[in-house]
């Protein structure tokens, strides 16, 4: 029993040792031909490698071949092309030189006329300077003859008056102060009949505006408008049957149809201009659509009322843009539009205010004041005369109540209050429209005048200047403000020029009645003409 145990392990320990030297033999095989493998992959692949590199470098020498072909042929049509451009530049620079030279010479040859003239001229005027100079010379010994002669008139006239220079000069002074004294005393009564001239010039203006605001069946160019007609039959269609249409039309409009034997013309008469305007409106166009009957009537007066309603706005609105004022009212600026209908002396209220405002805006401005509230005062200074007819009270007070509802400042209330002397006025302001509106108002063609009168006036003012010797030729210019005077030179000297505009100005003060001032501008001109042959 003990005997087999150590047998069989024998065995076994044999038949491992044998199984584990197959193994490494096996394993040393292995690893044999895993290293000729490797080494036989490595010498493929290389051989590989080699021969797509040699294909690769012989395909780069073909494209680098071709490219160099090719840059030669692109090189070669760059070059052609070059070489076409610098011919057509070339060709197109010869072409501009040439027309370069063509100007040049042009220009030279101007330029050598014109140096032909300069020297022309040039030799004309060195003559004429030499003849002046000439002439000259002798002017000059002329005046020196003429001061001989003068010194030795003036002396003549010392001997024979017995009064030095200084003694003549002494009297003549006074003679002047004398003078200057009597002319104080003519202004002094000039300025008093002016007072009265204005008070009754005031009491004229306040008839105008009474009649304005009273309706009576007064006829004047200040209430009453004329609407031409196609012909004498329209009358009897206005009339309408029973007088329908005419009653219809007086009482939509409350304006009075005169309808008398005036051939193809009705008279409309209102003292409310603007309501006189209205009825106008309609009559013309019913006149014109032809059907004549109370409701076309009612229909044609409502159309009219809207379109003096937008011409009031517009007119409003283009007033205080020429003025150049803003933040006014609109109820003002309606106000102010209405003005448009209404006159006082023949004058457009509400072109009278505009030219107030830009008056008394200037003055302001001269005075180093604030334009603004002088202007804004000038526009509204007469917005009492839009609603007097309707409102008790004159249009200053009227006025007044105005700007104070819709908020305008002290200043501008003051200044419409102060307008027409009604209160002292306090303010720089209200005495500049003051003086603006009297300016408006006193400019000539402002207010109505006889114009056979202004021309009579305009041709005595010519004719005394004319009829003095020593007068070439006189102009009344200003609207008869200045009188240009032209005086003979060998006549009169430039002394005697202020004694004669002197004469003529005390001529004037005795035979004509004038307002204001006129102005004597004199003017003595000496010529010296010949004539080149």
């Amino acid at each position: 029993m003990g005997i087999i145990p150590f047998s069989i392990s024998k065995i076994t320990g044999g038949v491992l040792r044998s199984f584990m030297n197959t193994m490494i033999i096996k394993l040393l095989i292995g690893v044999v031909c895993l290293v000729i493998g490797v080494l036989l992959g490595i010498f493929l692949r290389k051989n590989t490698a080699e021969k797509v590199i040699g294909s690769a470098e012989q395909e780069a020498t073909r494209i680098i071949n071709d490219a160099i072909k090719s840059g030669e042929t692109k090189k070669r049509e760059a070059i052609l092309e070059a070489k076409d451009e610098i011919l057509k530049a070339r060709t197109e620079a010869d072409r501009e030189l040439k027309e370069r030279r063509g100007e040049v010479q042009k220009t030279e040859h101007r330029l050598h006329q014109k140096e032909e003239a300069l020297e022309k001229k040039t030799d004309a005027m060195e003559r004429k300077s030499e003849e002046l100079n000439r002439k000259i010379a002798q002017a000059q010994k002329t005046q020196e003859e003429a001061e001989a002669v003068k010194a030795e008139q003036i002396a003549t006239l010392e001997h024979l008056s017995g009064l030095t220079r200084e003694e003549a000069r002494d009297y003549l002074v006074k003679s002047i102060e004398h003078e200057a004294q009597h002319d104080a005393a003519l202004r002094l009564r000039e300025i008093n009949q002016r007072i009265k001239d204005d008070a009754e010039a005031t009491a004229r203006e306040l008839i105008t505006t009474a009649i304005q605001r009273y309706a009576a069946d007064q006829v004047s160019e200040s209430t009453v408008s004329v609407v031409p007609l196609p012909n004498d039959e329209m009358k009897g269609r206005i009339i309408g049957r029973e007088g329908r249409n005419i009653r219809a039309l007086e009482n939509l409009t409350g304006v009075d149809l005169i309808i008398d034997d005036t051939p193809e013309a009705i008279t409309l008469s209102s003292f409310d201009p603007v309501r006189r305007e209205i009825a106008r409106l309609s009559l013309e166009k019913l006149i014109l659509d032809g059907r004549i009957h109370p409701p076309r009537i009612a229909e044609m007066v409502q159309k009219a009322q809207r379109e003096v309603e937008q011409i009031i706005k517009s007119e409003g609105e283009r007033a205080i843009f020429e003025a150049g004022i803003h933040g006014i009212h609109p109820e003002l600026v309606r106000l102010l539009g209405r003005l448009h209908y209404r006159t006082s002396y023949g004058q457009n209220v509400l072109l009278h205010s505009i030219e107030v405002a830009h008056i008394a805006g200037m003055l302001a401005s001269e005075l180093g004041l604030d334009p603004t509230i002088a202007r804004r005062a000038g526009l509204l200074h007469d917005i009492g005369k839009a609603v007097d007819h309707e409102i008790e009270g004159s249009h200053v007070t009227i006025g007044v109540d105005l700007a104070k509802r819709y908020k305008e400042s002290q200043a501008v209330s003051h200044a419409i209050a102060a307008h027409h002397g009604d209160i002292e006025p306090t303010t720089i302001e209200a005495c500049l429209v003051q003086a603006a509106d009297a300016i408006s108002a006193a400019r000539p063609g402002a207010r109505r005048e006889n114009l056979e009168n202004y021309i009579k006036r305009l041709e005595k003012l010519e004719e005394i200047a004319n009829t003095t010797p020593g007068v070439e030729r006189s102009y009344a210019i200003q609207a008869g403000r200045e009188l240009c005077i032209i005086v003979k030179p060998e006549d009169v000297s430039d002394d005697q020029m202020t004694m004669l505009a002197r004469e003529i100005a005390k001529h004037i003060e005795d035979e004509l009645d004038y307002p204001g001032q006129i102005k004597i501008n004199m003017t003595r001109e000496t010529r010296a003409i010949d004539y080149a042959k």
